[in-house]
């Protein structure tokens, strides 16, 4: 029975490797399939052993993802919605109710229906308070100006 050549191996990874991210996308198996198929050109040419194989394959991988991972911090991928994940920075600007009074800085406020821990200015329970940042999931709450709209539009204008 004919077996493959080791480098045929490793390029048939890279190959599965590469299909895996079109099936799965995440930008991550692409840099580990890179690093099958340097392994692969790698024992074509040099012909070299099992052991030193998975050695480069090791040190490709680390290097291909280290490489990729810094060439997507330089080159971010544009978003439709970059808060898309970022839940508390959505809710900037709304306007909501005080669900447990602010004493001292901190309390806790009603948004839809759930309660965040907020902190702002002393307030008491049923206070109308507008949403200006956030830290973590800790929002950043001043009392609302009588003008203030109930909340902004959930869509940008023009949509």
């Amino acid at each position: 029975m004919n077996s493959f050549e080791p480098h045929w191996l490793w390029l048939i990874a890279a190959a599965a490797l590469g299909i895996a991210e079109l099936i799965a996308p995440g930008l991550f198996l692409i840099w580990i399939a890179a690093a099958a198929a340097g392994t692969g050109l790698l024992t074509l040419v040099f012909g070299v052993g099992a052991a030193f194989q998975f050695a480069l394959f090791t040190l490709l991988a680390i290097a291909a993802v280290y490489a990729g991972r810094r060439w997507y911090a330089a080159h971010p991928v544009a978003t439709a919605d970059p808060l898309l994940n970022d839940r508390a920075a959505r809710l900037i600007g709304r306007t909501v109710t005080v669900a447990a009074p602010i004493v001292h800085g901190e309390g806790r406020v009603t948004v839809g229906d759930g309660v965040w821990n907020c902190r702002g200015p002393d307030c008491e329970t049923g206070t109308r308070v507008r949403i200006v940042g956030a830290q973590g999931t800790c929002l950043l709450v001043e009392p609302e100006s009588p003008a203030a709209s109930e909340k902004p539009p959930l869509l940008p204008e023009g949509e």
